[in-house]
């Protein structure tokens, strides 16, 4: 590939969107049907059979991302004259503006079958954690057993694993300070964490489940996680990350045999949103509870469910019938 794109890609492109996204579009969606083609010999033909191929294999969302992105590219070449002209202006059709993929929000009984369909799952434990605190995957990896206050009944959140080309996987610290919260968690979900932990401090320890032992005098690692990388916990390492891209694949796995194929890990924080929402309780309680701007937080839900729409008319009626005589 010309060096065109690479330097399109380091001066145009990063100003509106971070290096390692850029490279990862370029990477995955452009360069295998491009990559072979010399920056002058692009044409919008080519561009035309790049879409053609995308089309229905990515989210409309990342599909546009990706032209947006070969956009900058392409102008960069003409403005420092690799290109005389750019392609992209000639195309047939451009992927459409995405308005946004607010994804899938399960119902009660929905949520009932994807949790218990889980159940002896390697994932069952991040599944449960992820459907009743709204965490999102990157923030489920990052949580440590020092976040959890079990007596308190609360989970800290204050950072994420993010997964990066030339670091590799690592922590950091949340966008937005309304990112980081200390949230309430049930009863059932706390016996569950405990009883998660008591197998890790086990592991620690050494000693088999079932065999008596005071798990008091064992300590954990400060910075031991609660989801690690399986084969790191296996050998007694807590403190090893595990791949959100791998978590993503198992999980998808998994839900479309239990009966979800279209359901996204990132699906039940929207799921955990709108139940609490259909619920009644304020919008700026779950707000601050997942990390939202309220606003949006009632775009995404209104896109969601229309039971929301359903209770306001019954609310109205029920006012009506006073004022109308009806």
């Amino acid at each position: 590939m010309d060096r065109g794109w690479r330097s399109g890609t380091q001066t145009g492109c990063c100003r509106s969107a971070g290096a390692g996204t850029i490279d990862q579009l370029l990477r995955t969606h452009v360069l295998p049907t491009l990559g072979e083609y010399k920056l002058q010999q692009l044409n919008a033909a080519d561009i035309d059979a790049l879409y053609l191929t995308l089309e229905g294999k990515i989210a409309p969302s990342t599909a546009r991302s990706t032209h947006n992105v070969l956009g900058a590219c392409l102008g960069t070449a003409v403005r420092t004259r690799k290109l005389a002209i750019n392609p992209l202006l000639f195309i047939t059709k451009a992927p459409a503006r995405a308005e946004g993929d607010h994804g899938i929000a399960l119902d009660d009984q929905e949520l009932k079958i994807l949790v218990q369909g889980f159940g002896g799952h390697p994932l069952f434990m991040l599944v449960s954690v992820a459907a009743f605190t709204g965490c999102r995957r990157g923030e489920l990896l990052a949580l440590r057993w020092s976040d959890l206050d079990a007596h308190e009944k609360t989970l800290r959140i204050e950072r994420a694993v993010e997964q990066t080309d030339k670091h590799g996987l690592r922590f950091k610290g949340p966008k937005k300070e309304r990112h980081k919260q200390t949230i309430k968690v049930d009863d059932d979900l706390i016996a569950l964490l405990l009883s998660e932990r008591e197998k890790h401090l086990r592991l620690v320890a050494g000693v088999a489940d079932g065999v008596s032992v005071d798990l008091s005098l064992i300590k954990l690692p400060k910075d031991a996680l609660i989801f690690p990388d399986p084969e790191a916990l296996l050998s007694g390492k807590l403190t090893l990350p595990r791949s959100p891209v791998s978590v993503t694949k198992i999980f998808d796995r998994k839900a479309a045999r239990i009966g979800f194929p279209d359901l996204r890990l990132h699906d039940l924080r929207g799921t955990h949103e709108t139940l609490l929402l259909d619920r009644g309780v304020p919008v700026h309680v779950v707000a601050a509870r997942c990390g939202h701007d309220p606003a949006t937080l009632l775009q995404n839900y209104a896109k969601r469910t229309r039971k929301a729409d359903t209770s306001a008319a019954g609310a109205i009626s029920s006012i009506s019938k006073g004022i109308l005589g009806t």
